[in-house]
């Protein structure tokens, strides 16, 4: 299925695997690196480019590309160019397999890819986990959380969710009534209620939904789950809702607060950068000049320096200031 693309990172063309891979060589050879060309080449090339410069590069050399992008660069840098050297298809079980991996578990990054891939998405990802890791994603994550919050990301895992069909309003006044009485009209909330409706109804449907619960309780459902929901299981629910609202603004926002304030929490930014950058970066941008009167362009320059601030705004492709 050829799906239309609102990334910022296509395929360069006129393309030559062979003299990328001799140029990354030279670059790397030697005494120092010349990090320009190595960040010009991969952040301009697609992934599925990159995976064949890699093969270029074992041709010729019988070295492996990623293993010496390690050995010659370092920090944020480094990080940022092995993860797009990363093949798009392993990027998110890679990243799942980091986040339960050892001591103590990384909410963010489960609640993140979970509520924001699509079901389809959903299905690869387990299948690729399953392929590079010989495990079961669902076992995995269960062994690692617990409760409400568990109980949502199983949910999410079965990636069931109503396909997109016509809207029957009897049900949406239904499930905003129901979501009414398990929130704000009890006393103590019925979780159970919003996991099943949140985790399993279609997209138009919850988007109908949540105007309809608006107009009933006089609040937006993001209010009350704010008010009835703590925790992991709060931020996880609050992630599908806006992500069903609109997928590039929630990941605007994940940027935003990923560089907002003291400190920047580079994971987040280098794993939603890579992961959007051939998907819908562009339209992430646009929702990140609209809600925070700024450009991603403006905050990443500020934010961030050297090498790793070079190849970001590439990445980034463009100021919308």
């Amino acid at each position: 299925m050829a799906k239309y693309m609102r990334g910022t990172v296509t395929a360069f063309s006129p393309f030559d695997a062979r003299a990328d891979a001799e140029a990354l060589r030279k670059a790397m050879k030697g005494m120092g690196t010349d990090e320009e060309t190595v960040l010009k080449i991969l952040t301009s090339r697609n992934n599925a480019q990159r995976q064949e410069i890699a093969s270029a590069f074992k041709t010729l050399f019988g070295r492996d590309l990623v293993d010496d992008l390690k050995k010659e660069l370092t920090g944020k840098f480094e990080t940022l160019m092995v993860s797009l050297m990363r093949p798009a298809y392993i990027f998110d079980a890679h990243a799942l397999k980091h986040a339960i991996k050892g001591a103590g578990t990384n909410e963010k990054v489960l609640t993140e890819i979970l509520a924001s891939r699509t079901p389809a998405e959903v299905q690869q990802i387990k299948q690729v986990y399953l392929q590079e890791y010989e495990a079961n994603l669902e076992d995995k994550i269960t062994g690692e959380t617990s409760g409400h919050f568990q109980r949502m990301l199983v949910v999410l895992l079965q990636a069931n969710r109503d396909p997109d069909a016509g809207v029957d309003e009897g049900l949406v006044e239904q499930d905003a009534q129901v979501l009414f009485r398990a929130g704000e009209l009890k006393w103590g909330t019925d979780e159970e209620k919003f996991i099943t409706i949140l985790g399993t109804r279609s997209v138009s449907h919850l988007r109908r939904v949540f105007d309809k619960y608006m107009t009933i309780s006089g609040f937006q459902i993001e209010e009350t789950i704010d008010r009835e929901t703590s925790g992991d299981l709060e931020k996880l629910l609050l992630a599908v809702v806006k992500c069903i609202r609109s997928v590039p603004a929630y990941f605007a926002e994940t940027l935003y607060y990923s560089m907002k304030g003291a400190g920047t929490d580079d994971d987040t930014l280098i794993r939603v950068m890579v992961s959007r950058s051939e998907i819908d970066l562009l339209d992430i941008r646009r929702e990140f000049r609209k809600n925070f009167a700024k450009s991603l362009y403006q905050m990443i320059q500020k934010d961030t320096s050297g090498d790793y601030r070079k190849a970001l705004l590439l990445l980034c492709g463009g100021d919308d200031e």
